[in-house]
C-alpha cells in the first residue's frame, strides 16, 4: 500500500529509510531457508522503516500507523526463519534494534530493551558474573524481544529448557497500536499472550529474563561410529545434572560434510557431538565420551571460546554457530537445493525414533539433533537438513513423521495456525483484540484474522 504523505509527516522527528537497499534488506529475514516460502515472499517489501530511538518514538509510530491504518511489522534482528519481518502488506517496518540498553541488572534477573542484541547482553552482563540463560545460534545478531516473539531455544536449553517453560521470561513490556498505545506489562502466565506470536498482537518494547551465574565455557568436539551412539552419549550427557554445561549437538555422519570449517576435526562416515561445559568439568564429559567409544578431536579452552564468541580473535567461529538452524546455513551454502524441517521428539523414546527417522529416510532427511531439557524432561528436537524434491513430498515426510509421534513444527508457512506446535493459542489472539484492534500488525500471520488481511495483501 502506499504510505499516505500525512503519515510521514508525522513521523518526520523519527528517523526513517526509505531507499531500496534499506527496504529490501530490513524487509527480509531467512525465510529463503524455504523454498515455497522463498517463492512467496522474495517480492514483499515495506514502504518505509522507522527506526525509533526510544519508547517515545515507538508509541509515536504506532498511533500514526493506527490513524491512517497502515500495516505495521516490527523487526528485531531479522534472524527468524519463516518471514516473521516480512511485511506481507507493505506499510511500515519498526526496526527497533536502537532500543538496545540494559535497563537493570541485579543477581538472578535482568531486564532489558527489545532491541538489545544477546551477545552484547551477555557482554554487558559479565563484569557481574552473570549471563543469559540461553540464546540462539543467531546470538550474535538476534535480539531479545525478537527471541521472545519468534523464537524457543537454543545454547542453554541442555540445561535451562525453553522460553515457554513456567519462570524462563519474568515479564514483556508491550505496546498497543492504536490511536492513543497504551503501555501494558504482562507477567507470569500472561506473558505467553506474546510469546512466540511472531509481533502480531503489541510492541515488545522490554523484556525481563532470569539469569544465571556465568560459567568459564569451553568446547569441544568428540566423533562417534554411529548417529545411534552418539545420540546415546548426548542423551547420558545432559542427563548428568552435576555437569554443568551449555550446549549439547549431534550431527549425522551425511550432515559433517557441510560443516566445512570443521572438517579437520571429522573422522569419515563418524557422527559428531559438540558440546560447550563447565572447564573444569571438562574431564567429566570426556570420561562419559570415553565411556560411549568416543574420541575426542577438538578441544578449546573457555578463555579461547569467549574470545571467539565476542570477535576478539580470528580464526574458528564459536562452535554454536555450527548447530541449530546454523548447520542449515552451512549446508544452504554447499547445495542451495538443501532445506530443512523442525521436529521434536518425546522424551519418553526419543532415541528409538531417532534412529528410525534415520533409517526410514536415509538419504533425504539428515538429522542433527539438539538435546534439551523440556519441563524437566530429557529430550531432542532436530532442524534436519532435506534433500528437497516437491512440495508435496515435503508434506509426506511431514505427515509420515506425524503419523509416527515425532511433532512437527512446518517452517515451510508463515500463517501460525498451520505451523505444528507453534499454532497461536486462544489467549494471543484475544491480546490481539486489545493490543492491535485494527489488525495492523504483522497481517496475514494470525489465522483468525486471516480473511480480513488477504484482501489487503491482494
Amino acid at each position: 500500500m502506499a504510505i499516505p504523505a500525512s503519515l510521514r509527516q508525522e513521523l518526520s522527528d523519527i528517523p526513517i529509510l526509505d531507499d531500496p537497499g534499506s527496504l529490501r534488506m530490513r524487509s527480509r529475514d531467512f525465510f529463503w531457508f524455504s523454498p515455497i516460502l522463498k517463492e512467496t515472499l522474495e517480492d514483499k517489501r515495506a514502504e518505509i522503516v522507522v527506526v525509533p530511538r526510544d519508547k517515545a518514538d515507538v508509541m509515536g509510530t504506532a498511533a500514526a500507523c493506527a490513524r491512517h491504518r497502515v500495516p505495521l511489522t516490527v523487526r528485531g534482528g531479522g534472524t527468524g526463519n519463516y518471514g516473521q519481518a516480512v511485511p506481507l502488506a507493505g506499510g511500515v517496518v519498526l526496526d527497533m534494534t536502537k532500543l538496545d540498553q540494559v535497563i537493570w541488572q541485579r543477581p538472578g534477573a535482568g531486564r532489558f530493551g527489545a532491541g538489545a542484541r544477546m551477545l552484547d547482553i551477555d557482554r554487558a552482563l559479565a563484569p557481574a558474573g552473570h549471563e543469559l540463560r540461553f540464546y540462539p545460534s543467531t546470538r550474535q545478531h538476534a535480539t531479545i524481544g525478537g527471541f521472545v516473539a519468534g523464537g524457543a531455544a537454543g545454547a542453554g536449553s541442555c540445561t535451562w529448557g525453553q522460553i515457554s517453560d513456567p519462570g524462563a521470561v519474568l515479564g514483556v513490556e508491550v505496546v498497543t497500536v492504536e490511536e492513543e498505545p497504551r503501555v501494558i506489562e504482562l507477567r507470569g502466565r500472561d506473558v505467553l499472550k506474546v510469546m512466540h506470536a511472531y509481533g502480531v498482537n503489541g510492541i515488545i518494547t522490554e523484556v525481563e529474563v532470569p539469569l544465571a551465574p556465568s560459567h568459564a565455557w569451553c568446547e569441544r568436539i568428540a566423533t562417534f561410529a554411529s548417529l545411534s551412539a552418539a545420540a546415546r552419549f548426548a542423551h547420558a550427557f545432559t542427563e548428568c545434572d552435576g555437569i554443568a554445561k551449555k550446549l549439547v549437538t549431534v550431527h549425522d555422519p551425511q550432515v559433517v560434510p557441510y560443516l566445512r570449517r570443521l572438517g579437520p576435526y571429522a573422522e569419515i562416515g563418524h557422527a559428531m557431538v559438540i558440546v560447550m561445559v563447565s572447564e573444569p568439568q571438562a574431564e567429566a564429559c570426556e570420561l562419559l565420551a570415553a565411556d560411549h567409544r568416543g574420541k575426542v578431536t577438538f578441544r578449546r579452552d573457555a578463555e579461547e571460546a569467549r574470545k571467539a564468541a565476542f570477535a576478539e580473535t580470528s580464526g574458528l567461529r564459536p562452535l554454536y554457530e555450527f548447530t541449530w538452524n546454523h548447520t542449515t546455513l552451512h549446508a544452504i551454502r554447499i547445495d542451495p537445493t538443501i532445506t530443512y524441517l523442525q521436529l521434536r521428539f518425546p522424551p519418553a523414546n526419543n532415541l528409538e525414533l531417532v534412529d528410525w527417522v534415520a533409517e526410514r529416510f536415509r538419504d533425504e532427511v539428515l538429522l542433527h539433533l539438539e538435546f534439551q531439557r523440556r519441563f524437566g524432561k530429557v529430550t531432542c528436537s532436530s532442524l534436519p537438513l532435506v534433500r528437497y524434491t516437491t512440495a508435496e513430498r515435503l508434506n509426506e515426510i511431514m505427515a509420515e513423521l506425524e503419523a509416527k509421534s515425532v511433532a512437527v513444527s512446518n517452517p515451510h508457512t508463515f500463517v501460525l495456525d498451520n505451523a505444528g506446535w507453534k499454532r497461536v493459542d486462544a489467549p494471543q489472539a484475544e491480546f490481539k483484540r486489545l493490543a492491535d484492534p485494527h489488525g495492523l500488525m504483522n497481517p496475514g500471520k494470525l489465522a483468525q484474522w486471516q480473511a480480513q488481511d488477504l484482501r489487503a495483501i491482494a
